[in-house]
């Protein structure tokens, strides 16, 4: 799917780069696979602002995915491929020969009429959800299960794709986008093929009303503020921080840059070969 340029006729317009759509075969959702969204603000139950820099922006439905994939043995044909505005993939929508309809991230390669199926009987082709143990070793997945039954979690955005390395003691080791190399039950299903839209990662915005529309307000820098408002704040012209040295913090005292986030410890440790950056795990 190729993106569209423009002329500089506006100072936006020089940058600005948007889909084309040429891969959408159906404009309106399906009216049963939809639910309304609604729009928080960033304010919790009490109307207090938890998460700063959201509000507005279109209205959005939800669209009901299909990630669990659990139709095994029934055949389905792609309907359609539609348009998601709550994520950067594409949406496939199968019509089951029992007359059921159901929405799944469309992989490349997928066009209308193609038939998918989904079990571990399934042939490993492009669409098609099988168990880890019933996929052939250095195929491409994507929206890959965790947890047996719980349904896809990973490698769900546009144009990612992770690789099964290969199977051992019950176990597949799974090389993720981020370059992790990770240990799954091989029971855990995913779906043969590589996410489809793969050029959404060459859309530039190029205004700020882009991001609006999305519901993204601006943020005002905390260096930009005063001291009783950041701990950046204050100081003469551009300094870092009060004039003074210290560690660069959010308002609520988290290091803002380069702090790790991860405990230190974590059960899910042990299933983690390689981690992206290729240091080794520490366990306990």
């Amino acid at each position: 799917m190729p993106v569209k340029t423009f002329r500089p006729l506006t100072p936006s317009t020089r940058y600005i780069t948007i889909a084309d759509f040429s891969d959408i075969t159906k404009t309106k959702p399906e009216k049963s696979l939809v639910e309304i969204r609604k729009k928080t603000g960033g304010r919790n139950a009490y109307g207090r602002v938890t998460a700063r820099g959201i509000g507005g922006g279109h209205k959005q439905k939800i669209r009901i995915v299909d990630f669990k994939r659990n139709k095994h043995g029934i055949d389905a044909v792609v309907e359609a491929i539609e348009y998601d505005p709550m994520r950067s993939a594409r949406l496939a929508l199968l019509n089951y020969i029992d007359g059921e309809k159901r929405y799944i991230i469309a992989p490349v390669g997928i066009v209308v009429g193609k038939k998918i199926s989904c079990g571990p009987a399934a042939a490993p082709e492009i669409g098609n959800a099988l168990p880890l143990k019933a996929i052939p070793v250095s195929t491409a997945i994507h929206n890959l299960e965790l947890i047996p039954g719980k349904g896809g979690q990973m490698v769900r955005s546009a144009g990612g794709s992770a690789t099964l390395m290969s199977r051992d003691e019950g176990y597949a080791q799974i090389r993720l986008p981020s370059g992790e190399i990770r240990k799954i039950n091989e029971e855990c299903y995913a779906t043969i093929g590589q996410v489809g839209n793969t050029e959404h990662e060459n859309v530039v915005l190029g205004k700020a009303g882009r991001s609006r529309h999305r519901g993204i307000r601006g943020i005002t820098r905390g260096m930009a503020r005063n001291p009783v408002d950041h701990p950046n704040g204050g100081g003469q012209g551009k300094s870092k921080g009060g004039g003074g040295w210290q560690q660069l913090m959010s308002p609520w005292g988290k290091v803002a840059k380069g702090g790790k986030t991860r405990a230190k410890y974590k059960q899910s440790n042990r299933f983690i070969v390689v981690r992206r950056n290729g240091l080794p795990v520490k366990t306990k």
